[in-house]
C-alpha cells in the first residue's frame, strides 16, 4: 500500500506553484535557504552568476509575507547585480540575499552572527553588506563570524556610508542625461521631481539645490521634505513639496526616482509629464517591456543599475583596502557608461535597457575565462606566495 504522506508530499512538489519556483531558480547558480531556529533567522542567499568573480550584494530585511515573495525579491535582486556590476566594470558577480523578519522588531546580535556563519560556510563564493532594513552596524556581528562582509564602518577598516558616491553617481548620471538632452551639462534653471529623500535622494536633493536647479520633492517622512524645502529657500532655490503619488504628474525635466522600485508602470507611465528617468531607486521599471514604451513616449531612460552603482563600486573597492579618492573617481565612470549606453540605443534603434543589457553581457562573456583577485584559486596563489 502506498504511503499517503509520501503522496501528499509528492503532489505538493509538483504543484504549479513550487515547480513554476524552481524554474525561476534555473538561472542562478545557487540558492540557499538559511534557518537558526535559535536566533529566529530565516534567510535567502541567492547566488546569480560569478563569472567576473566572487559573488557581491547587500543583504535586505524585511517582514515577507511569504517565503515565495522572498524568493521571487531575491531572484530577481541577485540578477540585477550581476548586471550592476557587470557595467560598475567591478571583478565580482551578483548576488542577493534577504532576511525575513521586521528589521524594527525581530534584530538581534545573535541572528546576525548566525547569518554571519552561514556567509561562512560559503568559503568566499559571496559577500554581502547593507541594503533595505539593515545598517552597517548589523554586519559589525556578522563580521565576527566571517571575514566576507564588505560596507563595513570606517572605525572597522571599512569605506563607510555608501550613500555618498551612489548619490554623487545619481547626480553623474544627470549630467549625462542632461548632456544627450541638451548639449550641455549645466543644470541651472531645470526642474527635478525627486521621489524618495532618504539617505541617498536627499544628498541627491542638496547636489541639485548646489547645480541651481529647482526641485518638487515627496517622501513618507515629512519632516525630510520640510528640511529640503528650508535649505532651498535659503540659498534662493525653488523646493515644492508634493504629496505621494503626485510626483507622478508634475511636470519636470526629469524624474529622480529614489525610493521603492516598480514605480514605472502603465498607470505612471500615463502621468509622466518629464523628458527623462533618472533615479536610485533598484528595479525602477516594473517590467522591462515599459522601456519601450518610454521610448515611444520620447522619455529618456538611464537604466537604474547604472545610475544607482556608486554604492558597489566602494563596496567592492574597499576589498583591496578603502580609497576614497579611488572610489570619486571610478564613480565619475557612470557619466561615460551611461553616454555609451544612449548612443548605442540611437544607433541600434533599441531601448536603453536593451543596450545596457547588451553592454553588460558583452563584457561578461569576454572576461569568461579571467579570474579577479577575490576567486579561491587566485587567493591560494596569493596567500602561498606571500
Amino acid at each position: 500500500m502506498k504511503n499517503p504522506a509520501l503522496l501528499s508530499e509528492k503532489k505538493q512538489l509538483s504543484s504549479p506553484i513550487s515547480m513554476n519556483l524552481f524554474e525561476k531558480m534555473q538561472e542562478h547558480e545557487q540558492v540557499l535557504f538559511c534557518n537558526d531556529p535559535e536566533t529566529g533567522l530565516k534567510a535567502i542567499i541567492a547566488i546569480h552568476d560569478t563569472t567576473l568573480g566572487p559573488a557581491l550584494g547587500g543583504t535586505r530585511m524585511r517582514d515577507y509575507e511569504t517565503v515565495e515573495e522572498a524568493l521571487e525579491d531575491v531572484l530577481r535582486l541577485s540578477k540585477g547585480m550581476t548586471y550592476k556590476c557587470a557595467a560598475a566594470d567591478v571583478d565580482f558577480g551578483g548576488r542577493k540575499a534577504v532576511i525575513i523578519g521586521d528589521p524594527t522588531k525581530d534584530k538581534t546580535p545573535e541572528l546576525f552572527r548566525a547569518y554571519g556563519q552561514f556567509i561562512d560556510s560559503l568559503n568566499g563564493r559571496f559577500y554581502t553588506g547593507t541594503d533595505m532594513g539593515t545598517v552597517l552596524e548589523d554586519f559589525v556581528h556578522s563580521y565576527k563570524e566571517t571575514n566576507c562582509i564588505a560596507g563595513l564602518p570606517e572605525e572597522y577598516g571599512g569605506g563607510g556610508e555608501t550613500s555618498i558616491p551612489t548619490a554623487l553617481g545619481v547626480l553623474y548620471s544627470i549630467q549625462a542625461v542632461a548632456k544627450t538632452l541638451w548639449g550641455h551639462e549645466d543644470l541651472s534653471g531645470k526642474l527635478f521631481s525627486i521621489q524618495g529623500l532618504g539617505k541617498v535622494g536627499f544628498k541627491v536633493a542638496e547636489h541639485l539645490l548646489e547645480q541651481g536647479a529647482g526641485l518638487y520633492v515627496t517622501d513618507v517622512n515629512e519632516e525630510a521634505v520640510s528640511e529640503i524645502v528650508k535649505k532651498a529657500e535659503a540659498i534662493g532655490r525653488k523646493a515644492i513639496a508634493v504629496k505621494g503619488e503626485e510626483i507622478y504628474g508634475v511636470k519636470a525635466d526629469v524624474f529622480v526616482p529614489c525610493a521603492i522600485g516598480g514605480i514605472i508602470n502603465d498607470q505612471t507611465i500615463e502621468q509622466l509629464k518629464v523628458k527623462a528617468i533618472t533615479g536610485a531607486a533598484n528595479n525602477q521599471l516594473l517590467h522591462e517591456s515599459h522601456a519601450l514604451v518610454l521610448k515611444e513616449k520620447g522619455i529618456l531612460y538611464a537604466p537604474d543599475y547604472i545610475v544607482n552603482s556608486g554604492g558597489i563600486i566602494q563596496v567592492s573597492d574597499e576589498l583591496y583596502g578603502p580609497n576614497k579618492e579611488r572610489v570619486l573617481n571610478k564613480t565619475k565612470t557612470i557619466y561615460h557608461s551611461l553616454l555609451e549606453v544612449f548612443l548605442q540605443a540611437k544607433e541600434k534603434n533599441i531601448t536603453t535597457i536593451e543596450a545596457a543589457n547588451h553592454i553588460c553581457e558583452s563584457r561578461i562573456h569576454s572576461r569568461k575565462n579571467r579570474n579577479s583577485f577575490f576567486s579561491p584559486k587566485k587567493r591560494a596563489k596569493w596567500q602561498i606566495r606571500y
